[in-house]
This record gives C-alpha cells, structure tokens and sequence, in this order.
C-alpha cells in the first residue's frame, strides 16, 4: 500500500511539474511590421521586460511589402498582429475585415488624428513622420547647387540626378508623397509636377529612409525622405543637413491592430495596450518627435507638425490602388 502511495504521489508530483512548465511557456506573437531595423530590438526589449511572458517574432519589410503579404494571407491569417505600418494600409486591411476591433488602455490619451475613429477601434497610432530632404552639404557645395526652398524647386533642371526618392509601390513613405502632393494642388497638377520631378530622379528605391542614406554616402545630393529616418545619420555626423518645406508637407504615421482571427488574442490586445502607453511614446519622441501622445512631442517635433498637411488618410487609403497604378503605368520602368 505504501509503494502504491508513494507512486501516485510521484506521479502527481511529475503531472504537477509537467503543468507547471507548460504553464511558463511564454506566447510567443507572430508580429508583421516595418518599423526601422536599428529599432527592432528597442521594441522588443522593452514590450518584454514589461511582458516576459509573451515573446515577439518580427517578420520586417517595408510597408508596401507587409501590406501585399497581409492581403495576400486573408483568407488563412499567418501574423497575430501589425505594427509600425502606414496607417493608410491599416484603413486598407480594415475595409477587407482583417483587423479585429480593441480599445486599448490610454486609447484616450492619443491624439484624435492619430487613433481609428470608430467604436470599438481597430488601429492605433504611434507616431508620425513628415516629408523632409536629406541635403548632402559637400555635394551642395562641389557643384555650388542651391538648397531648394520650395517643391517646385526640385523640378529645376540643375538638379537632374541629383535624387533620391522612394518607390511608393513598395515604401509607404513614397506613396504618403504621391497623396499629399495631390490633396495639396489637385490630380493634374500634381502629376505634372511628378513628370517633372521624375526627371531630375536618379534612383527609386525601396523604402523611406534609403534616401537619407544615400545622400549622407554622396550617391546623391538630395533625398527625398524625412527627419525621422535622418536621426541615426546626424548622431553618426553624416554630412547632411534637413529641409522641411513650410509651403506643406505630407505625412504618416506609424499604427497597430490586432489581425482578427488570432489565436493569441489576450497577448495581442497587451501588445496594443503597450502601443497606446508612454513607453512607445518615449521611443516615438526619438525616432521623429511627433508622437501620438502630444504630450512627449519633441520641440522639432512640434514645428514639424505645423508645416504637416490637413492630411485625409482615410481618402488616401479609398485611393492607394488607383494611384499606385498610375504611378506603376508612368514611372515603374524607371
């Protein structure tokens, strides 16, 4: 009898363990996004330290890329949830039922331009970036060029493959340009001013803030990019210096939502409930000092906002398709 006891409590005891380390496993969420590389760990690090037990898996690319991969994984979701992606493509995955509606914690706190209108939510801003050139200050000065002081000024024939600028087939910073160009002059004025500005572009590239380094290297003397993306490079000292138009600039923001369908959902809604906190408000202050939380906006930040175009992101993302495909049919083969 006492064999039989002791061997009942041994097995208690193995299915007790069994359960207890089950029990620790931590959630791990799959997480689409297109935050900026150099960023990736500040975000993970931080989400967990405060939440050890769920543990993030990135899958990185720039927004137009993560927007493409969700649409084409509708009907079988493989992610648990976005981050970091062009708001503009949150609206997008709303209207096709991807996302799953959550307030999270200190929804209230967020700027009401930067959180999804409806009741429940089904996105949140983090923080915005705005349209500035990445202006290399030798290359200005070797071929005695002058700093452009406004939009037209990039049409002008001296600075003919002198540019960089995004593809905004695939960057979301390139197609927030393409949007706020065509809000600020209307659709043939502003597809003019792409034929001209087309040009004087040596290069389109993938994403943002490809641009800004390419002018800090000296491929060109100006990128089309923004002071967001140029922070890492003036800390490094690159020779380049920022220009922000008062005339107007377009902008972004970076957004979450949960993918509906989820099998993490809890981890997901904590994942949103840290977005929506004064931890990504603090990263936010230093990636482009426009933060969703006003309160930790940035003295740059705030001057920014001001030349920031009333931008109708809901418009902008009802149109993405038809302007992406005008640009595809003008310039792609550039």
């Amino acid at each position: 009898m006492n064999k039989l006891c002791r061997l009942l409590a041994w097995m208690l005891c193995c299915a007790t363990y069994t359960s207890a380390v089950h029990a620790a496993q931590p959630t791990t969420l799959l997480v689409y996004t297109a935050i900026e590389n150099e960023l990736l760990d500040t975000y993970k690090t931080q989400f967990e330290q405060r939440h050890p037990d769920i543990k993030i898996n990135w899958v990185r690319d720039s927004t137009g890329v993560i927007t493409a991969k969700l649409l084409a994984e509708k009907d079988a979701p493989k992610a648990d949830a976005v981050i970091g992606v062009a708001a503009t493509s949150l609206m997008l995955l709303k209207q096709q039922n991807l996302l799953q509606p959550y307030q999270p914690a200190g929804f209230a706190q967020l700027l009401p331009s930067m959180r999804d209108q409806d009741t429940p939510p089904q996105w949140i801003g983090m923080n915005a970036w705005a349209t500035s050139l990445c202006i290399n200050t030798r290359l200005m000065k070797k071929y005695n060029l002058p700093y452009p002081k406004t939009w037209q000024d990039l049409t002008n024939p001296i600075y003919h493959d002198q540019i960089a600028a995004p593809n905004p087939l695939s960057s979301g910073s390139g197609f927030m340009n393409l949007s706020a160009w065509i809000q600020m002059w209307g659709e043939e004025k502003a597809w003019q001013y792409n034929d001209a500005l087309n040009k004087n572009v040596k290069m389109y590239v993938h994403s943002g803030s490809k641009p800004c380094s390419l002018a800090a290297q000296g491929e060109v003397a100006i990128g089309l990019s923004s002071s967001a993306f140029a922070q890492k490079l003036l800390k490094r000292r690159a020779p380049i210096e920022l220009v922000t138009f008062s005339e107007g600039t377009g902008w972004e923001m970076e957004a979450g939502g949960i993918i509906r369908g989820t099998a993490h959902q809890k981890a997901a809604q904590t994942l949103l409930d840290w977005l929506a906190s004064e931890d990504v408000a603090k990263i936010g202050a230093d990636f482009s000092g426009i933060t969703a939380r006003q309160a930790f906006m940035t003295e740059e930040g705030k001057a920014i906002y001001k030349a920031m175009i009333p931008n109708n992101l809901p418009w902008a993302a009802e149109q993405r398709d038809a302007i992406l495909a005008t640009w595809r049919q003008h310039y792609e083969q550039r």
